[in-house]
Order: C-alpha cells, then structure tokens, then sequence
C-alpha cells in the first residue's frame, strides 16, 4: 500500500490510520504560510495528543500532495549526520518546521523528542525501530526493542511525545524528508543507551 500513515506511541505499540481522502488534500495553490496558520489553527482546538496527530497527518499529508516547491528543500549531505534545513523561523515560534537528508546506512540515536513529531518521507527509504521503557529498580531508563516500520516516499509517521525510535537510511539513495515537531522540551528529551541501560538530555 503506498502513502500509509503510521502513529506509534510511548508504549511501543503503533498502528496504520485511516488515510485521507483525496478530494481533501487537494489545493491549488498551497503555500507554506497557509499550511502553518492550519496547524496552528488546529494546536489550539484542544485536541488530545492523539487526535492532534490525526488532524496534523492530514495538514502534513495536504503540504507534501501540492507543494513542489517542498522537494528542493534539500540541506547539504553529509557522511556523518543527518543534517536538517529550517523552512520557517521566527524569534518565539515554538515548532520546527524543516527537512532533513540522511545518506544510505546514516544510523540514528535511540531518542525520543520530548513532544509530538511527524516525519514524511519525500523520496528513499527509511528504517524505524520503535523502543519501549522496560525499567526496574536497578535500571529506571531500561528500554528493549519492539519491532521495525520500513518507511517508503510517501508514507507519514508520527509520534507521541513519549515515543522513542531510532532511525536508519536504507536503500541506495538518500533519505529525503519533511519533519514538524512541537515545541522543544530539552528536559524530556533523550537519548538512551540499550547497554548501558542510561538515558541523557540532548
């Protein structure tokens, strides 16, 4: 099935959602303030975080459908990281809109992002492995894997602000995709080790 939309949550469990319907994505022209004035409009509904993703996907999914323009946003490659290129900046705005390139065989950190994210992949592949917290008393940050999302061009994957993965480039082409995350809680956001069975701010 192509352009599938994904939401995984903090226990590790994830899920296929219900894909928009065409005739509600199309929009000629559709321009990037448009669609940031829909999200904002839909931040302050108060909405729960779930449904908050399902009506963002459909925003997401709208800007990716009718903006060209979105695909030759493309940040400088690198062999070392997965390098990102800001779309919207504003002293005070509290989201990160950007995109992102990930050169094939780029492995990610094991993270969360301390709130909610939606990534698109505009063109290659990428490997999600979803983590869930699994702590004890020796260990308060212990987490074990869950299983593996193969992300193709067009599928949306989103997260709760407790949701961890860690991602890998795969393929033989970059990994090129849209990224919207809430705002940025440094103190909720981590990095965690599956050995070491730690977990740091970053």
């Amino acid at each position: 099935m192509k352009n599938r939309d994904f939401l995984v949550t903090g226990d590790g469990n994830w899920q296929v959602c219900k894909p928009a319907k065409e005739w509600d994505l199309l929009r000629t022209p559709y321009y990037l303030h448009r669609f940031l004035t829909e999200v904002e409009d839909v931040l302050n509904q108060g909405y729960d975080e779930i449904e908050c993703l399902a009506a963002l996907r459909l925003i997401v999914r709208r800007l990716i459908t009718n903006s060209y323009w979105l695909r030759t946003q493309k940040p400088e490659p690198s062999d070392t990281g997965i390098p990102a290129l800001m779309l919207y900046d504003e002293l005070g705005y509290p989201l990160t809109v950007q995109t992102a390139l990930a050169q094939p065989g780029i492995v990610s950190t094991i993270h969360n992002h301390g709130n909610w994210g939606i990534i698109a992949i505009l063109e290659g592949e990428e490997s999600n492995t979803i983590w869930r917290r699994v702590p004890d008393a020796k260990f308060p940050h212990r987490i074990e894997s869950v299983g593996e999302i193969i992300l193709l061009e067009g599928d949306i994957i989103s997260f709760t602000s407790d949701a961890i993965h860690s991602v890998k480039a795969i393929g033989e082409e970059p990994t090129f995709s849209f990224n919207l995350y809430g705002e940025t809680y440094h103190y909720r956001r981590f990095e965690y080790d599956p050995i070491a069975h730690t977990a740091k701010n970053f």
